[in-house]
């Protein structure tokens, strides 16, 4: 008994994201301290110690191949820069021209994607960590050898630990990261839930934005799945069992989040009409299950224990049986509008059912996968003519990493001003605070802003009182190892504790060669100069207000649409087929979505006399998230094209449809007043609701939500007019629809990919604001 649960708990300890990098940086700083004391060599051990944790940051998830070939690119980087750094720190003015050129250079390279990005940024954490060499070392021409050499020497042993990790433990991270995409769709199944609540006057505003909150946590846990399973695929298509069966339950994770995110009718009507029925708790209960389900698959596939969803399948048993009893009374208002939403309440519980189908089967996944069905899509640049195009795409004012790399260089040629001019010694700390804390944007700066200073406070208080109650070298020696370890577990999550951290590590590695105390008073004093400088850097130095261009992220977001109401299309006609052209539409839908959503959740955090154009932002985002809910119940609900799509207006509806949404993509693109549409699209919308009662169920889904995206347009349009700054006309303002007609304000999600930091109308939610359009 005893020792089971010894297993278990152990077991639970490794699964932990982050147990397995600190584990490793502990073995290389602690192997670092070890190799220091037996070797006398106790000089050695910082530039050791900087070299472990510079490589530890440029660390990604990949496989041992490509993680050796980044080893060997990021040493490569390593060398040239502390050698340049070496070379000219003692001629100041080529110094700061190198330092400038140097940093606008490398942050410019991480337009290549994020694992470029991160060495780069690595890179320029190294050369500042070989200025804090030079300046412990006090050395001369003749030591020029001796920094580089350490720093990489700690930067190799670090690297080639990583390396042999990833050979080792290959599949870990995936199924951890598969762990977490499941835990989110949980959470995303549950915030679903409360949309069915069937009470009159519910503030589902609210819930819509928590929704969209957590849809960008789906859409990064997608992304981020989907890049880890691609680097252990990448030039390896003969991979291993656990490899294909991970890629099978990422694509079941693609589907749960389709379904869960579609949007069947609005909820508003369906609370009102079945206000009396128990339907509405059905399937309330069905999602809540379900999320329960996903959590319960994702602790089971990171403990590796069998997985039970029995709970969720007696659910839906249930919310058929409530329907069918609804069926068969007769109805208490208006027929049609009866008949209406009972269709769309089967339809939602035939995609609750698939839902399930696939839950089922994750416990053990479908081996067979046609070829086109089982391709991820590669971001990464290919060659160094797609390298160059995609760096020179970004050489415009309006680009945010042009911006910060500009931002950045300016900010750290003015540091090091600051450094020679007020604090010669030990000034390095400016630059690397200046480093850490400007961000590409102003409120992710604001953030780590206050961020960093607190916990600098806090690491110095706690490294005096720690360094004064124990002297003791290899204590402190241990103290430094322990502080490095807490760094990297909370570097991503808990910035203040990570800053603290690493500020106790260098007091505690310092005090082992010198006066430890002798750094409280300059490292505060820098971290301060050092965080104001970041914030002056980002306010003042092409600020994101003055170049900010939403219309541009709106354009893309109902352009991206346009092309995956195409490609939903082509299903309709040839059948359905999870192949890479639809699979990418309608990831690049999403992620345009998401985008918009990031650039107005840094818009909500600006100075408040610069968010002039947050709120008709908001007001579109909205009306995009419900047309995206919308495709994505059509593209859920994909049927061969012989039952369905076999009529000329339905061919009409989606011409019509993507005429719309491209006229006003151009319009938004191009900063043009969006064009009259025409033919108004109401006429369309109740065309498409007027079908004999003998259609079939699955043509009469698809009529309903082609209407019900008809129905979106107008305010789309109106939407973009204000947005652009313009007043809609009078043909363009939306007319107030009756219930029966009025489409849900729901997120439509994706299946592959991006997002640095974010959530969708976060912002308003963070705020206290309510920046939605007026209900229709």
């Amino acid at each position: 008994m005893i020792a089971s649960r010894l297993v278990y708990s152990l077991r639970r300890l490794w699964s932990l994201e982050r147990f397995a990098p600190g584990l490793r940086v502990f073995i290389a700083l602690a192997g670092v301290m070890l190799w220091s004391w037996q070797a006398g060599e106790i000089d050695s051990m910082i530039p050791l110690f900087l070299g472990v944790i510079a490589s530890a940051l440029a660390e990604t998830d990949d496989s041992w191949q490509g993680r050796l070939r980044a080893l060997i690119v990021t040493l490569g980087c390593f060398a040239v820069a502390s050698l340049s750094v070496e070379l000219t720190f003692g001629h100041p003015l080529l110094f700061a021209t190198g330092l400038a050129l140097s940093t606008f250079t490398m942050i410019m390279l991480g337009a290549l994607g994020q694992r470029y990005a991160t060495i780069t940024t690595a890179t320029l954490i190294l050369s500042v960590y070989t200025m804090i060499n030079i300046e412990h070392r006090d050395g001369g021409a003749q030591n020029l050898w001796q920094g580089p050499l350490l720093l990489l020497a700690g930067a190799g042993w670090y690297g080639t630990l990583s390396v042999l990790w990833c050979a080792v433990f290959t599949h870990q991270p995936v199924r951890q990261s598969l762990s977490a995409l499941f835990d989110e769709l949980g959470a995303y199944l549950a915030i679903k839930a409360s949309l069915f609540e069937p009470l009159r006057g519910y503030d589902r505003e609210r819930r819509r934005i928590e929704l969209a909150r957590q849809n960008g946590r789906v859409v990064e846990a997608l992304n981020r799945t989907k890049e880890m399973i691609f680097a252990r695929l990448e030039g390896n298509q003969s991979a291993g069992r656990r490899a294909e069966r991970y890629l099978r339950l990422y694509f079941i994770a693609q589907d749960i989040h389709e379904r869960a995110s579609s949007t069947h009718y609005d909820y508003d009507a369906l609370a009102e009409h079945f206000f009396h029925s128990d339907v509405l708790f059905r399937c309330q209960r069905v999602l809540k299950q379900q999320g329960r389900s996903c959590r319960a698959l994702g602790r089971a596939l990171l403990l590796r224990q069998a997985f039970d969803h029995s709970e969720s399948e007696q659910a839906l048993s249930d919310l058929r049986a409530s329907i069918e009893h609804l069926k068969a009374q007769p109805p208490q208002v208006d027929e049609g509008l009866n008949h209406r939403l009972l269709r769309s309440l089967t339809a939602l519980a035939i995609n609750l059912a698939e839902l399930e189908r696939q839950l089922a089967s994750a416990d053990n996944p479908d081996p067979r996968l046609d070829e086109a069905d089982r391709k991820l899509f590669d971001r990464s640049p290919h060659g160094w003519r797609e390298g160059w195009q995609r760096v020179r795409g970004h050489l415009r004012r309006s680009s945010p990493i042009l911006r910060h790399a500009l931002r950045m260089s300016m900010a750290l040629v003015a540091g090091y001003g600051l450094l020679l001019l007020i604090h010669p010694t030990q000034g390095y700390w400016i630059l690397l605070t200046t480093l850490f804390v400007c961000r590409p944007s102003f409120g992710a700066t604001h953030r780590y802003f206050r961020q960093r200073i607190i916990g600098t406070v806090v690491g110095l208080v706690a490294g005096w009182a720690l360094i004064t109650l124990f002297p003791w070298p290899p204590l402190q020696a241990a103290i430094a190892v322990l502080a490095g370890v807490i760094f990297f577990i909370n570097r991503a999550s808990r910035y203040v504790v990570a800053t603290a951290a690493i500020t106790l590590m260098v007091l505690a590695c310092f005090n082992q060669v010198g006066d430890g105390f002798g750094l409280i008073w300059p490292r505060l004093f820098d971290t301060l100069m050092g965080a104001v400088l970041a914030a002056l850097a980002v306010f003042v130095i092409l600020p994101d207000w003055r170049g900010r261009r939403l219309n541009r992220e709106a354009g893309a977001v109902v352009a991206a649409a346009r092309d995956y109401l195409g490609e939903i299309r082509d299903q309709y006609r040839s059948g359905k087929r999870d192949d890479l052209a639809y699979r990418l539409a309608r990831r690049n839908a999403h992620n345009a979505d998401a985008a918009l959503s990031n650039r107005l959740t840094s818009v909500m955090q600006e100075p408040a006399q610069y968010r002039h154009d947050a709120d008709e932002g908001f007001r579109l985002l909205v009306v995009t998230h419900a047309l995206l809910g919308h495709l994505s119940t059509l593209g859920a609900h994909r049927r061969s094209g012989s039952e369905v799509f076999d009529s000329d207006e339905l061919e009409e509806a989606f011409d019509t449809l993507s005429g719309y949404l491209d006229g006003i993509a151009g319009a938004l693109a191009e900063r043009r007043m969006p064009p009259v549409l025409s033919p108004p699209p109401e006429p369309l919308a109740e065309a498409l609701e007027r079908l004999p009662e003998d259609a079939d169920d699955a043509r009469r889904l698809v009529h309903t939500q082609l209407a019900l995206l008809c129905r979106r347009i107008r305010a789309l349009n109106e939407a973009a007019t204000r947005l652009l700054g313009h007043e809609p006309r009078d043909e363009d303002r939306p007319e107030r629809q009756p219930a029966t007609a009025q489409p849900a304000v729901d997120e439509g999600d994706r299946t592959d990919s991006p997002a640095d930091e974010s959530s969708p109308p976060s912002a308003a939610a963070a705020t206290g604001r309510h920046a939605l359009p007026p209900r229709q």
